[in-house]
């Protein structure tokens, strides 16, 4: 392979591996004979959003061909195991702790949405397994269920939880309130609006699945199952599930088939096969259907905000005030009750500038399946309500959109820039990019395009929206580097690719760092017993924390390097240089190849001499994250007559710091554009009010777009480097998914406008668009 550097347009390494089925997924591992002897596991799921269980009966189902056990909550509880963790503590607003919604792996004494397990079948096969759950016998007392998040708090609604009254779990808030009120009470004008951030469904491509074993010698439990990172389920199934030592517990991620926040958290499968495998005495294996994983994994999104915007008589913004009610579903998943508060709220000033914000959150549960992060986790859904409140505004006023966003931004001369909610973004060019981005798509000359489409009888509208995102996650992050026996050099890391091409871009810089042919470097990650700690992957954390992890590593391995290199060439470590992977001595040519050096430092430990290894592993801190940026602008065009909407030019203009790999970056912006666009104009999640079934619980009821539904997706980097890691990156992984639903939506709305529609909510269905045109006329 060729040399080259960083900020090249490498292809993925990865991707021939994949592409010719090399790939080795959860599901995968049976047939590459890996645990081999594995039983099957089923879930017996609730038919009803919300009963109460009087009797289960599993005599004729465990005296069925095949079947080795059928567990229920009781055997559960009686082997003294924990709850399914939600991980988040949560003060309310008056000081008190957020709702409790305790929660087997086993529904105990009351299933309380659609999908909810009920027992766990272990069988020889499949069939088997299958056959046995429908011959288990479930009483159920039918209750009263909600599912409607806009109503479900007021009086006389189903009650989700006994001790959670108005289905209320948390009532949260954050910003200054006193000076938010006495900014809007010196107001020349406040907007207003009420906007929906739809329920969505995660479909990713490889469904979740899990394989799990126990050995009775080790006394060891060993989970294989598709995550984002290890190491977190590890400490929840030791610490909370089973009660026992981290030690006996160890977690492998293969690859992964797409992520998107859903594989991040703890599912009740997952402890369900390990503890099958210790009664049976084999390993249990399972994987998700796809009508299963409509019910069963957990969904994005569903908001209803509130929000109001303060500005003075020159359309200066002078405070943000909101309030959203964040749908939580029936139980408190890992992380949930952190996504609309502390992730979503610090995101809220955006890149303008805000005398004061003050932001509550009231989450609420219903009887549908459980709501957590999903790309961006609640970074888009602030950014959306922000973003329609500006073209709001900018209506009423009668200014133009872009021009009101310019005259609020903050300028790049105040950086550091520390918002009124506490974040501080380190850099950042925003009206630069807004400039970039209007010129690029002919905004100036719109109205002529707008013009010809109206004699077409069609109509055309042009939206943008400026997106801010702040990436998380774990405050350090691992490293490691070892030469191995066979010439390569593995790299093990603390993260975990879902598909975003990490093994090339870790690989890119150890190539760069070390001078090591790429082709010689291998990634490793994903097994908790061969990586002793990892933040894993989410936020948009894992170039910035583990670059900055390889760059420690790589340095320490070259420090070691110069000393092994003083020793093989009888001369001073001072006087060894280090460049283009190769050891020498400064002012000569005598010196030796990295590859080299670590080969014969091996085979001198190997024969019991005192050698100074290359191998090295190295934690580094990560205490700032990151602000990607960037102005998504879309152009569409609306059939009247039937409301359908064709998406014509869609344009982002992208900050993402020092852009490593810009085939990578552009790669993650078009997948993250096109979830965007799904949640915009198709997605609809939809429940029976009456019975809380999930109506599209298939892709036949449940639209994802095709290729026919997406234009061409331009993607223009500015390089705007992040002062606060040493790579100078900033996220990329979430950023499509925050900007293109309000630039949509905007898009729709100008087209709209002539018309008389104001406001629209997604999804943006033809259906939709066109009785919006029936009402208005």
């Amino acid at each position: 392979m060729a040399k080259f550097g960083l900020s090249q347009p490498l292809r993925r390494i990865e991707d021939p591996r994949l592409l010719v089925g090399g790939g080795r997924y959860t599901d995968d591992l049976a047939a590459q004979g890996a645990e081999a002897g594995a039983a099957i596991g089923y879930v017996l799921r609730s038919p009803h959003a919300h009963a109460r269980i009087t009797g289960i009966d599993t005599t004729d189902a465990k005296s069925m061909p095949g079947v080795l056990a059928v567990i229920t909550a009781a055997d559960w509880k009686e082997e003294g195991l924990g709850e399914i963790p939600c991980m988040v503590p949560l003060k309310n607003k008056d000081g008190s702790d957020r709702g409790q919604t305790p929660r087997l792996a086993l529904a105990d004494g009351e299933v309380r949405h659609v999908g909810d397990p009920v027992a766990f079948i272990v069988a020889e096969t499949h069939a088997q397994a299958r056959d046995a759950a429908e011959a288990v016998v479930v009483d159920y007392d039918m209750l009263p269920a909600v599912t409607d998040l806009a109503t479900a708090t007021e009086p006389g609604q189903p009650q989700v939880w006994p001790g959670i009254k108005d289905n209320v779990v948390f009532d949260w808030e954050t910003g200054d309130k006193a000076k938010t009120d006495a900014a809007f009470a010196k107001a020349a004008h406040v907007t207003k609006v009420r906007i929906v951030n739809n329920r969505v469904v995660v479909a990713s491509m490889e469904g979740r699945a899990c394989l799990g074993s126990f050995d009775k010698g080790t006394g060891r439990f060993t989970l294989h199952a598709g995550t984002q990172g290890s190491w977190p389920l590890k400490n929840q199934l030791a610490d909370i599930v089973f009660k026992l030592p981290k030690e006996n517990f160890r977690v492998v991620t293969h690859d992964v088939g797409g992520g998107f926040g859903m594989k991040i958290f703890m599912y009740p499968e997952y402890p369900l096969c390990l503890m099958a495998s210790r009664r049976i005495g084999r390993p249990v294996r399972w994987a998700a259907e796809r009508t299963e994983a409509f019910l069963s994994d957990t969904q994005g999104r569903d908001n209803i905000w509130d929000a109001e915007l303060a500005m003075d008589a020159e359309g200066r913004f002078l405070a943000l005030r909101t309030k959203n009610i964040a749908g939580m579903g029936a139980y408190l998943s890992t992380y949930a009750p952190f996504i609309p508060t502390g992730a979503g709220t610090k995101v809220l000033a955006s890149v303008y500038r805000f005398e004061a914000i003050h932001a509550q959150v009231v989450g609420v549960v219903t009887n549908t399946t459980p709501v957590d992060a999903y790309r961006g986790a609640g970074r888009p859904e602030s950014n959306y309500v922000v973003e329609r409140l500006i073209d709001a505004a900018a209506r009423e006023l009668g200014k133009d959109r872009v021009e009101l966003r310019r005259l609020n931004m903050v300028p790049s001369s105040a950086m550091p820039y520390t918002t009124p909610v506490g974040q501080r973004y380190d850099s950042g060019e925003f009206a630069r990019l807004l400039d970039e981005a209007t010129r690029l798509m002919d905004y100036d000359t719109f109205n002529a395009r707008k013009e010809e489409a109206r004699r077409r009888g069609k109509r055309r509208g042009i939206g943008m929206a400026y997106y801010l995102e702040a990436t998380g996650g774990a405050p350090n992050e691992r490293a490691e580097v070892r030469f191995r026996d066979d010439g390569m050099v593995d790299v093990l890391v603390g993260t975990q690719s879902t598909g975003q091409g990490h093994e090339t871009a870790y690989a890119m810089i150890t190539a760069n760092e070390l001078g090591i042919p790429i082709e010689k470097i291998r990634i490793v990650q994903g097994d908790s017993d061969e990586i002793p700690t990892g933040g894993g992957t989410g936020g948009a954390r894992s170039l910035y924390s583990e670059g900055t992890a390889l760059l420690a590593t790589t340095a320490t391995v070259i420090e070691k390097g110069k000393q092994a290199a003083g020793e093989i060439l009888e001369a001073s470590a001072s006087d060894i240089e280090f460049e283009a992977g190769r050891f020498a001595i400064a002012g000569t040519d005598r010196g030796i190849g990295i590859l080299d050096l670590a080969k014969t430092q091996a085979e001198r430990a190997a024969r019991g001499e005192s050698a100074i290894l290359l191998n090295t592993a190295e934690v580094a801190d990560i205490p700032f994250h990151t602000f990607p940026n960037g102005c998504h602008c879309a152009e569409v065009e609306v059939d009247p007559e039937t409301g359908n909407v064709q998406i014509l030019r869609y344009l982002v203009v992208d900050d993402v710091g020092h852009a490593l790999n810009p085939l990578i970056v552009r790669g993650q912006v078009h997948g993250g554009v096109a979830q965007g666009m799904g949640q915009a104009i198709l997605e609809r999640t939809a429940y029976d009010p009456e019975s809380g079934q999930l109506l599209s619980a298939s892709f036949m009821d449940y639209a994802l777009p095709r290729a026919s539904d997406l234009p061409e997706i331009e993607v223009e980097l500015v390089n705007v480097p992040c002062a606060t890691n040493p790579l100078g990156v900033k996220g990329a992984g979430e950023a499509g998914a925050v900007g293109s639903p309000p630039a949509l939506m905007n898009a729709l709305l100008d087209a709209l406008a002539d018309d008389g529609v104001t406001h629209l909510d997604m999804p943006a269905t033809p259906e939709t668009v066109w009785q919006a045109l029936a009402k208005a006329a």
